[in-house]
């Protein structure tokens, strides 16, 4: 279940909110004060047009609000076009201390002193200056908030979940006591308890009643606020639109939504993301009806456009382990009426030849798959050539987050070593893949974790050792982790090991390798492992790690990144005859909408080589 990326070769402002809440007793909309000068009218074609300069004098923040909100800066630059008059411009200029008094309470300051002069500049014309002492700001002394409706009547009734809520809503309010006093943070803490009680049952919520009351000598505000909840929303009947080539089952089988259980924002949002990882859908939504009268049965309401029946893709790529190649992919959404799929795929390249074949069911009751699947490879790498065959049955089950796969696997694997050795190895076993991944993007991720572990159990024959049972564990954990400044890391580790006695035959492709460039950069893929007759062999027991540090090459090229890593690890027969070897060096990558293309520059120190290393994508 591990998903590799195919790799080819690829070559503020801010808008600040100036509205007043209207339960603020001190200005209901300091923008356009009533004491502020409105833009003057053009001038008589007699007068003489007025041209000036200004100056304001204030801490840095509050400077760029007075410069961009001023009548006195808004004109600056187009005195002439607008035909200021001498007049005018001092009607303005005496204004100005009222209208940035009025500015400065946004941000907190209800005791500012603000005087006005004016001079003449150097090249004659005039100068006005604007000298700003903010004072203290005020800060929040008190919060006093309060529930009404359904959910107050739940909490009053000692329901634990109401109870919850309302604690969560507390905690979560981001104004609180001993902050200072913003309007801006004043709307941005009522519209995110909103948001907080609209997405966890409660989607017709509204204030009822808030206030900022500001006292300008204590330099203090008291906030209190009433939210009304409105009525508990839980689920009804799931209502389809865009329904016409595959069967509804395939959505009502996943929804996970019992009708009656509660409403909230996030189940709905995992139910989307289950349909869109279906792969029969381009497009989904899913809401609620947010009429209160359906309160008690709210229908869920799921609009899709599906895909077509049938697609074929062709790609030709380029990778560093498998060189040049072409592929082709077609999947049939619905073959001979079958609620599944069939999917091909066809891989043909001088290093490596690929088909893979699979029938999944659509999902069940339960939300589970079946899959039968098969493939063939052939694969020229590390003067080795590998052919392995794969027969796989079992289920799978996907959630948001988490990608679940049980199966029994029949592989038969032959390989020619480098010394000219012929080896077949065949193996029954069962095996259960785990992936779960929390990131920012899927695509271009840079903070979360990926973590993917598989662990099997069968029973080995070959040609060349005994036969017995084994157990194999694996896994490969990535970390993605801003640091700020624009500056990102990413860790990673993948360790493994097969437990089975020393004399048992394994086929190849159960075992391990190292080098490449998505183990340790520096080698060439599958060349790191245990020498057997003069030639590299794969081991029973793998260990690699690596660390990266990215950053952007300069804030116009923001996609283009310039990165430097340091990689270690080797596979080995026992951990005690295990030496990792290094590999370091300097990287470009490419922010692409397909995933990041990358070039690396690497020195493998065992080998005391350079290597040029070309990807593309995120390897889970």
């Amino acid at each position: 279940m591990v998903r590799g990326a195919a790799r080819i070769v690829a070559g503020a402002s801010i808008c600040l909110g100036l509205g007043a809440c209207s339960m603020l007793p001190w200005r209901d909309e300091p923008a356009a004060a009533d004491n502020a000068p409105a833009a003057p009218a053009p001038a008589a074609s007699s007068a003489a047009a007025a041209t000036y300069h200004l100056e304001v004098d204030a801490p840095r923040d509050l400077r760029t609000l007075l410069v961009t909100y001023l009548d006195l800066a808004r004109f600056e630059g187009a005195a002439q076009a607008e035909g200021i008059t001498e007049g005018e411009l001092n009607r303005l200029a005496n204004a100005s201390p009222a209208q940035a008094k009025t500015l400065l309470e946004t941000e907190g300051y209800f005791a500012a002193d603000v005087t006005v002069s004016r001079e003449t500049a150097t090249d004659g014309l005039p100068l006005i200056r604007l000298k700003v002492s903010p004072g203290p700001r005020a800060t929040v002394s008190e919060l006093d908030l309060k529930a009404d409706g359904e959910l107050q009547r739940l909490a009053e009734a000692g329901d634990k979940d109401a109870l919850t809520l309302l604690e969560r809503i507390k905690e979560r309010w981001s104004l609180p006591p001993g902050e200072p006093f913003r309007q801006a943070a004043w709307n941005a803490a009522k519209n995110g308890a909103l948001a907080n009680l609209r997405s966890d049952g409660y989607p017709a919520a509204k204030w009822k009643a808030t206030s900022a009351h500001v006292d300008a000598r204590a330099h203090t505000a008291v906030l209190s606020g009433e939210i009304d909840s409105g009525p508990r929303y839980l689920i009804g009947p799931i209502v389809i639109e865009g329904m016409s080539r595959y069967d509804e089952a395939l959505v009502r089988n996943v929804a996970e939504l019992p009708p009656g259980s509660p409403y909230s924002e996030k189940r709905l949002t995992e139910f989307q993301e289950r349909l869109l990882k279906l792969n029969f859908f381009e497009t989904v939504a899913v809401d609620i009806d947010p009429d209160p009268a359906t309160a008690a049965a709210a229908p869920v309401r799921v609009r899709v456009r599906e895909q077509n029946l049938q697609q074929a893709t062709t790609g030709f790529g380029f990778s560093d382990a498998t060189r040049f190649s072409v592929t082709l992919e077609h999947r049939h959404r619905r073959p001979f009426g079958w609620n599944g799929q069939v999917y091909n795929k066809i891989e043909y390249g001088s290093k490596k030849r690929l088909w893979e074949g699979e029938l999944i069911s659509n999902p069940d009751e339960h939300g589970y798959r079946k899959l039968l699947a098969t493939s063939f490879s052939w694969e020229d790498a590390a003067s080795e050539i590998s052919r392995n065959n794969r027969v796989r049955a079992g289920r799978s089950y996907d959630t948001q987050h988490i990608e679940r796969l049980m199966y029994g696997e029949w592989l038969t694997s032959e390989l020619t070593r480098a010394n000219g050795v012929e080896e077949s190895a065949r193996a029954l076993s069962a095996n259960y893949n785990w992936v779960w991944r929390q990131v920012d993007n899927i695509i271009l991720p840079t903070r979360g974790l990926t973590v993917s572990i598989e662990t099997g159990a069968g029973y080995a024959r070959s040609n060349y050792a005994d036969s017995g049972g084994f157990v194999r564990l694996y896994t490969r954990d990535v970390l993605y982790w801003p640091l700020g400044g624009s500056w990102y890391t990413q860790l990673r580790v993948e360790a493994g090991q097969v437990f089975t006695g020393n004399s048992v035959g394994i086929p190849d492709p159960l075992l391990f390798r190292a080098g490449g460039d998505e183990s340790v950069r520096g080698y060439a893929y599958r060349t790191l492992g245990p020498q057997r007759d003069g030639a590299v062999s794969s081991g029973r027991v793998l260990l690699t790690t690596s660390a990266e540090l990215a950053h952007p090459i300069s804030q116009k090229l923001e996609n283009l990144w310039w990165a430097v890593f340091l990689d270690a690890g080797n596979a080995a027969d026992t951990w005690h005859s295990y030496e990792p070897v290094l590999g370091y060096g300097l990287g470009i990558r490419y922010r692409s909408p397909v995933g990041p293309l990358r070039v690396d520059l690497a020195y493998g120190e065992e080998v005391q080589k350079f290597r040029i290393h070309l990807s593309v994508g995120i390897a889970f």
